[in-house]
């Protein structure tokens, strides 16, 4: 059996004498989407956070390509993992052009070739190069976006987490941004592991889900039970029913 991207057993996260999630466990698939969906302050952004680092405090075990995350400062996992946050413009420093937002992970990891890795990850995430000395507020927030896709891309990471990558655009560049999503995770064999409230977004991009409710996982199933209304736990159910049955992405 391959080994998983991503492997959590009994993940505890605590926010000082509050436990955030509880006990979570599950694993994706090397090359897998992979939604976790509930409402907020279900706990979802706080397991990407305890990925990526940012949520130090935690028990259980966790593994991403194999390998087990500790809770100090890793700098070589940003090669492996990267995370796309839900505000573009919070996450990209605003008096940095968007040519030094995507070299400035290349210089500190210290990788060459940075002139033409730009160009290339300009032209993945779909903008041309007269984006590329342009600063955040020069910016739309679909455009903003895919700067902060492709930094995320920089060092060329197999495993990306989403937290909730959409929601803070218009529903017409929500649309553009799922679609390139899909194409960077066919082209590039990416794994995804998605936090989000919509379900339609999940129906679109994911392979399977995760229904969180008070920190805790109360249901893993297929993309197929989502799309056909076939869910187990009646909070999944009621999750399906509050978003009108109709699955389909705007």
């Amino acid at each position: 059996m391959s080994t998983p991207a991503i492997h959590l057993d009994k993940l505890t996260v605590s926010y000082g004498t509050t436990k955030v999630v509880h006990e979570a466990s599950f694993s994706v698939a090397a090359g897998e989407s992979f939604a976790l969906v509930g409402e907020s302050g279900s706990g979802k952004s706080t397991i990407l956070k305890a990925i990526s680092g940012l949520a130090p405090d935690w028990t259980g075990t966790m593994s991403v390509l194999g390998k087990a995350r500790g809770h100090a400062p890793d700098v070589a996992f940003a090669e492996t993992c990267q995370m796309v946050f839900q505000d573009p413009y919070g996450s990209l420093h605003p008096r940095k052009t968007v040519d030094s937002c995507l070299a400035e992970p290349l210089a500190i990891h210290g990788i060459g070739g940075r002139d033409a890795r730009v160009k290339d990850m300009l032209a993945a995430v779909g903008l041309d190069q007269r984006f590329r000395f342009r600063y955040p507020h020069q910016l739309s927030g679909g455009q903003r976006q895919r700067v902060a896709i492709a930094r995320a891309l920089m060092l060329e990471p197999k495993v990306l987490l989403l937290d909730e990558p959409t929601s803070a655009l218009d529903v017409s560049v929500q649309a553009e941004i799922l679609n390139l999503l899909k194409k960077l995770r066919r082209e590039n064999g990416l794994t995804y592991l998605m936090v989000t409230h919509n379900l339609p977004v999940v129906s679109f991009l994911c392979d399977r889900l995760a229904v969180m409710r008070h920190g805790r996982i109360v249901e893993i199933a297929g993309v197929d039970a989502l799309k056909s209304g076939h869910l187990k736990d009646t909070y999944s159910r009621e999750l399906y029913a509050a978003s009108g049955g109709t699955l389909q992405p705007a």
